[in-house]
């Protein structure tokens, strides 16, 4: 009469394994933590980096990647050269350009909260003449008080840039908030939001443009022209720009696309984000490192078992599983754990900063694939070691 020993189902293998591993807690715990470290950072980085790309995404759907901007930039010997007082009529009569609008730089013009701030305390406000169309042109946002119209344009009434009214100390303005610009006083009638493609608007006092003109002695010249175009011909309209603005020295003339920061600013986040992804991958593999250090130790502590077990008919390929076994169990409860902690933290600064919450279904799969397949590696030498003993041999030890 032959015996055939007995066969363990899979329910049976993992019932095992969840034993051996529950005689040896605080050893198993620590190895699942150098796990569930690096599924963290792995998933956290890959979180935080979707995030900040859907904020991108977000903000370009909002604000439009139809923005340009026409600005002076150097003549042929080097000077500062000048936009033509044309320059804004001359940019709207482009056929795919939607709107256009204009800021000109007040020269040698400080601001000041009151007189009797000391003369070299300006802040490093700029002073800026407007087009009632500026904050249209631009998707700007009134944060309180009113913007500049046709009708205050002409009078000394000022609007402060987030920042410029956070360096005056001037929160939500009154009929009698007043400051000194150029030695006369604007009352200050509104206050914007920052914009977030034109952020020299957020450090300026902007006044209309008849009123620099007639308190301020404005020359009337643009320094910077905005315009929107169509979505199809925004490049088209890119490549016309300079020669229209001013068509004797379109080489003096600086065009750009806001736009294109906040790509660049993309770009540059995924390029982090494959270097922490790196970081993260070592992070892991030390933790594979610490799970097989923890199974070989197991094996070598648990030689009676495996021959007591050997002795009472157990096989070599029931040994070996049993091992593989605790090894998977043991990285399948690091990498759960990493991954509802990197969700957490992705969700948490997420949260602070502002942003969409976005962990990519890709990224928690294949952090518990790779988990599975490190754990799979680590294990398989530790339950191979123990599927070789003997019974004799391991009951001798």
């Amino acid at each position: 009469m032959t015996l055939l020993p007995a066969r363990l189902r899979p329910s049976d293998v993992v019932r095992v394994a969840a034993a051996g591993l529950r005689t040896r807690p605080t050893r198993a715990l620590l190895s699942a933590l150098g796990i569930a470290i690096g599924i963290a950072a792995m998933v956290g980085v890959v979180g935080l980096s979707a995030s900040s790309g859907e904020q991108v995404n977000r903000q370009l759907a909002a604000l439009g990647t139809n923005l340009l901007t026409v600005a002076p930039g150097r003549t042929v010997d080097g000077a500062d050269a000048r936009l033509p007082a044309e320059a804004e009529a001359m940019i709207a009569r482009i056929g795919p350009v939607t709107a256009v609008s204009a800021t000109g730089a007040v020269a040698n013009t400080h601001v000041y909260r009151s007189d009797r701030i000391p003369p070299e305390e300006t802040n490093g406000l700029t002073v800026l003449a407007a087009r009632s169309t500026l904050l249209a042109a631009v998707g700007g946002a009134v944060r309180s008080g009113a913007w500049l119209n046709d009708l205050t344009g002409r009078y000394p009434a000022a609007v402060l840039g987030a920042d410029a009214a956070a360096r005056l100390g001037i929160g939500r303005p009154s009929p009698m908030t007043q400051i000194l610009v150029g030695g006369e006083r604007f009352t200050v009638v509104g206050v914007i939001d920052p914009v977030l493609l034109t952020p020299e608007l957020d450090s300026a006092v902007l006044v209309g443009w008849a009123a620099a003109g007639a308190y301020l002695g404005f020359d009337g010249r643009p320094t910077t022209v905005y315009t929107r175009s169509r979505e199809d011909r925004v490049e088209a309209v890119r490549a016309v720009l300079a020669v229209t603005a001013n068509p004797v020295a379109p080489g003096s003339v600086a065009v750009s696309k806001p736009s294109d920061i906040l790509l660049a600013r993309r770009a540059a986040n995924a390029a982090l984000t494959g270097l922490l992804l790196g970081l993260g991958a070592i992070a892991l593999l030390v933790g594979g490192i610490g799970v097989a250090n923890t199974m070989v130790i197991s094996v070598l502590e648990r030689r009676a078992e495996i021959g007591l077990r050997r002795s009472l008919g157990a096989t070599r390929r029931q040994i070996w599983s049993q091992f593989l076994a605790e090894s998977l169990l043991l990285s399948l409860i690091g990498g759960l754990g990493g991954v509802l902690l990197g969700v957490a933290l992705t969700f948490s600064y997420a949260a602070y900063q502002g942003w969409p919450s976005v962990v990519p279904l890709w990224a928690s799969g294949g952090a518990l694939g790779a988990t599975v397949a490190i754990g799979g590696v680590a294990g398989l030498y530790p339950a191979f070691r123990a599927s070789r003993l003997s019974p004799t041999e391991a009951l001798a030890a």
